[in-house]
Protein backbone atom coordinates (compact mmCIF):
# COMPACT_ATOMS: atom_id res chain seq x y z
CA UNK A 1 0.00 0.00 0.00
CA UNK A 2 1.39 3.43 -1.31
CA UNK A 3 1.99 5.76 1.85
CA UNK A 4 0.66 9.59 1.95
CA UNK A 5 4.19 10.99 2.30
CA UNK A 6 7.28 10.32 0.71
CA UNK A 7 9.77 9.07 3.60
CA UNK A 8 9.50 8.90 6.94
CA UNK A 9 12.58 11.66 6.88
CA UNK A 10 9.73 14.49 6.47
CA UNK A 11 7.83 12.99 9.42
CA UNK A 12 10.89 13.24 11.55
CA UNK A 13 11.93 16.33 10.62
CA UNK A 14 8.29 17.60 11.22
CA UNK A 15 8.60 16.24 14.64
CA UNK A 16 12.07 18.11 15.80
CA UNK A 17 11.07 21.66 13.98
CA UNK A 18 8.02 21.45 16.07
CA UNK A 19 9.46 20.30 19.44
CA UNK A 20 12.31 23.18 18.45
CA UNK A 21 9.62 25.71 17.77
CA UNK A 22 8.14 24.82 21.21
CA UNK A 23 11.61 24.74 23.00
CA UNK A 24 11.43 21.25 23.83
CA UNK A 25 14.01 19.06 23.25
CA UNK A 26 13.28 16.02 21.24
CA UNK A 27 15.45 12.85 22.80
CA UNK A 28 16.14 10.36 19.96
CA UNK A 29 13.95 7.93 21.72
CA UNK A 30 10.78 10.13 21.72
CA UNK A 31 11.14 11.02 18.49
CA UNK A 32 10.92 6.91 17.63
CA UNK A 33 8.12 6.42 19.71
CA UNK A 34 6.01 9.37 18.18
CA UNK A 35 6.84 8.29 15.02
CA UNK A 36 5.61 4.31 15.88
CA UNK A 37 1.98 6.24 16.92
CA UNK A 38 1.37 8.28 14.35
CA UNK A 39 2.25 5.03 11.76
CA UNK A 40 -0.48 3.66 14.01
CA UNK A 41 -2.97 6.19 14.52
CA UNK A 42 -2.77 7.07 11.24
CA UNK A 43 -3.63 3.22 9.68
CA UNK A 44 -6.66 3.49 12.35
CA UNK A 45 -7.86 6.73 10.76
CA UNK A 46 -7.73 5.93 7.23
CA UNK A 47 -8.90 2.58 7.02
CA UNK A 48 -4.99 0.92 7.20
CA UNK A 49 -4.00 3.73 4.85
CA UNK A 50 -0.08 4.07 5.84
CA UNK A 51 1.23 7.89 6.86
CA UNK A 52 5.32 7.07 5.43
CA UNK A 53 6.82 4.34 3.87
CA UNK A 54 8.47 3.14 7.03
CA UNK A 55 9.31 -0.25 9.11
CA UNK A 56 9.10 -0.23 12.39
CA UNK A 57 10.87 -2.88 14.60
CA UNK A 58 10.55 -4.32 18.16
CA UNK A 59 14.04 -3.46 19.86
CA UNK A 60 14.61 -4.02 23.34
CA UNK A 61 14.08 -0.40 24.01
CA UNK A 62 10.96 -0.70 22.00
CA UNK A 63 9.47 -0.08 18.79
CA UNK A 64 12.16 1.93 16.33
CA UNK A 65 12.61 2.48 12.53
CA UNK A 66 16.10 1.79 12.24
CA UNK A 67 16.93 3.87 9.16
CA UNK A 68 15.43 7.27 10.85
CA UNK A 69 17.06 6.00 14.45
CA UNK A 70 20.47 5.23 12.49
CA UNK A 71 20.46 8.40 10.46
CA UNK A 72 19.61 10.78 13.61
CA UNK A 73 21.75 8.94 15.82
CA UNK A 74 24.58 11.69 15.33
CA UNK A 75 22.16 14.91 15.46
CA UNK A 76 19.86 15.95 12.61
CA UNK A 77 21.30 14.64 9.08
CA UNK A 78 21.83 16.53 6.19
CA UNK A 79 18.92 15.12 3.91
CA UNK A 80 16.65 17.27 1.74
CA UNK A 81 13.28 16.96 2.66
CA UNK A 82 9.70 18.52 2.44
CA UNK A 83 9.25 21.34 3.99
CA UNK A 84 5.41 21.53 3.35
CA UNK A 85 3.29 18.60 4.02
CA UNK A 86 -0.41 17.85 2.59
CA UNK A 87 -2.42 19.71 4.91
CA UNK A 88 -4.21 16.85 6.43
CA UNK A 89 -1.36 14.89 7.09
CA UNK A 90 0.02 18.08 8.87
CA UNK A 91 -3.22 18.51 11.02
CA UNK A 92 -2.78 14.93 11.82
CA UNK A 93 0.21 15.44 13.33
CA UNK A 94 -0.78 18.49 15.04
CA UNK A 95 -3.41 15.80 16.80
CA UNK A 96 -0.84 13.27 17.36
CA UNK A 97 2.00 15.95 18.83
CA UNK A 98 -1.24 17.88 21.06
CA UNK A 99 -2.05 14.75 22.77
CA UNK A 100 1.64 13.40 22.77
CA UNK A 101 4.10 15.43 22.61
CA UNK A 102 4.53 17.21 26.13
CA UNK A 103 4.94 12.97 27.50
CA UNK A 104 7.53 12.11 29.04
CA UNK A 105 10.40 9.07 26.83
CA UNK A 106 9.87 6.83 29.33
CA UNK A 107 5.84 7.10 29.42
CA UNK A 108 5.97 7.22 25.86
CA UNK A 109 8.38 3.97 26.08
CA UNK A 110 5.57 1.96 28.51
CA UNK A 111 2.97 3.27 26.49
CA UNK A 112 4.06 1.76 23.42
CA UNK A 113 5.79 -1.39 24.23
CA UNK A 114 2.31 -2.78 25.84
CA UNK A 115 0.81 -2.65 22.82
CA UNK A 116 -0.32 -5.95 21.37
CA UNK A 117 1.63 -5.25 18.03
CA UNK A 118 5.03 -4.89 19.69
CA UNK A 119 4.43 -7.46 22.33
CA UNK A 120 4.52 -10.13 19.41
CA UNK A 121 6.63 -8.69 17.33
CA UNK A 122 9.70 -9.00 20.35
CA UNK A 123 8.15 -12.44 20.90
CA UNK A 124 9.40 -13.28 17.72
CA UNK A 125 12.47 -11.93 18.01
CA UNK A 126 14.57 -8.98 18.36
CA UNK A 127 14.43 -6.30 15.93
CA UNK A 128 11.31 -8.32 14.57
CA UNK A 129 9.39 -6.26 12.66
CA UNK A 130 5.76 -4.72 13.49
CA UNK A 131 3.48 -4.99 10.56
CA UNK A 132 1.22 -1.92 9.78
CA UNK A 133 -1.89 -4.68 9.94
CA UNK A 134 -0.83 -5.49 13.87
CA UNK A 135 -0.13 -1.40 14.64
CA UNK A 136 -3.37 -0.57 13.30
CA UNK A 137 -5.27 -3.36 15.24
CA UNK A 138 -3.40 -2.89 18.70
CA UNK A 139 -4.54 0.97 18.77
CA UNK A 140 -8.09 0.84 17.21
CA UNK A 141 -8.54 -1.63 20.12
CA UNK A 142 -7.18 1.05 22.36
CA UNK A 143 -6.09 -1.40 24.93
CA UNK A 144 -3.10 0.33 26.44
CA UNK A 145 -3.35 3.72 24.43
CA UNK A 146 -5.93 6.19 23.61
CA UNK A 147 -8.55 5.91 21.48
CA UNK A 148 -8.33 7.23 18.11
CA UNK A 149 -11.31 9.50 18.83
CA UNK A 150 -9.32 10.94 21.39
CA UNK A 151 -5.66 11.66 19.78
CA UNK A 152 -7.77 12.86 16.37
CA UNK A 153 -10.01 15.72 17.01
CA UNK A 154 -11.23 18.45 14.68
CA UNK A 155 -10.04 21.77 15.37
CA UNK A 156 -12.80 23.98 17.20
CA UNK A 157 -12.27 27.55 17.26
CA UNK A 158 -14.82 30.36 18.79
CA UNK A 159 -15.85 33.27 17.15
CA UNK A 160 -16.03 36.65 19.17
CA UNK A 161 -19.07 35.98 20.37
CA UNK A 162 -18.14 32.48 22.08
CA UNK A 163 -20.14 30.55 18.97
CA UNK A 164 -18.33 27.37 18.26
CA UNK A 165 -17.08 26.83 14.71
CA UNK A 166 -15.26 23.42 13.20
CA UNK A 167 -12.30 24.91 11.19
CA UNK A 168 -11.19 23.17 7.93
CA UNK A 169 -8.42 24.40 5.60
CA UNK A 170 -9.99 26.63 2.47
CA UNK A 171 -9.64 25.34 -0.77
CA UNK A 172 -9.54 27.85 -3.60
CA UNK A 173 -12.22 27.08 -6.45
CA UNK A 174 -14.17 24.81 -4.47
CA UNK A 175 -17.82 25.38 -3.74
CA UNK A 176 -19.44 24.62 -0.78
CA UNK A 177 -22.82 22.52 -0.84
CA UNK A 178 -24.77 25.88 0.19
CA UNK A 179 -23.77 28.14 -2.39
CA UNK A 180 -25.22 25.33 -5.22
Amino acid sequence: MPADVDNAFDIAFWFADTALNENEYLQPQKLQRLMFIAQAYYSVAFNGAKLMPATFVADEMGPIEPNIYIAFSKGRPEVDAQLFLPHEVEAFLDGIWRRFGHHSTDRLNAMTKETSAYKQAHQRGNRAEITIDAMRLSFARAEKTPGVAQVIKPKILRTQSGKPVTVKAWVPGAKSAAKK
